[in-house]
């Protein structure tokens, strides 16, 4: 069984990021390749700021109970808005928590596909760029794939919540498969 681990970088009410994991999670549960895959969710929002003197204390039980869960993972799916062309603090701060303390980051060897949504016509692309350099500063294993960054994303949302035009669906599932396709891939391994 894969274990795989959904991370929206936005804590908003209906927020398109969640709503494309939303759509990785449809994807995944329809695969035909008969592979089981356990999929949760880690909200950012319930981790408080970084703080160190926390953090020497064994941090709190929301900070411990996420790097178990990320630690854990054999993938984790990254969907993020672009606050002024960067990943929003609420992200940063997570991955700062999960990256600590110094040699004992949850990220470390985790492979990491990364993903985008927003009312845009970019679909906050440009968060990406960061988000990725961030992740690799981590250890983690950044799925080499083409940005995949929904744009006009709430032009495209169903009633449902998800996404199901041809186009995101496409690239949402080839991310999946590159994903799939990396855990696979022994540690260190490249083309």
């Amino acid at each position: 069984m894969t274990k795989i681990v959904l991370i929206s970088g936005s804590v908003r009410r209906d927020s398109l990021n969640a709503s494309v994991l939303a759509t990785v999670r449809r994807l995944l549960a329809e695969r035909p390749d008969g592979d089981t895959y356990e999929i949760e969710s880690l909200s950012v929002g319930l981790l408080p700021h970084f703080d160190w003197d926390v953090e020497q204390a064994d941090g709190s039980p929301e900070v411990r109970a996420a790097k178990r869960l990320v630690g854990e993972a054999d993938a984790v799916f990254i969907s993020t808005p672009a606050y002024n062309g960067e990943m929003p603090g609420v992200l940063k701060n997570a991955l700062d928590w999960l990256s600590r303390p110094n040699g004992e980051s949850a990220l470390s060897g985790r492979t990491v596909a990364l993903t985008s949504a927003s009312p845009g016509a970019r679909g906050a692309v440009d968060a990406q760029t960061a988000l990725a350099r961030v992740l690799t500063r981590c250890g983690a294993r950044v799925v080499d794939h083409e940005p995949v960054a929904v744009g006009r994303a709430g032009q495209l949302l169903t009633p449902e919540g998800d996404f199901t035009d041809p186009g995101t669906v496409a690239a949402l599932g080839g991310l999946i498969d590159a994903t799939l396709a990396a855990v696979r891939e022994p540690a260190g391994a490249s083309a």
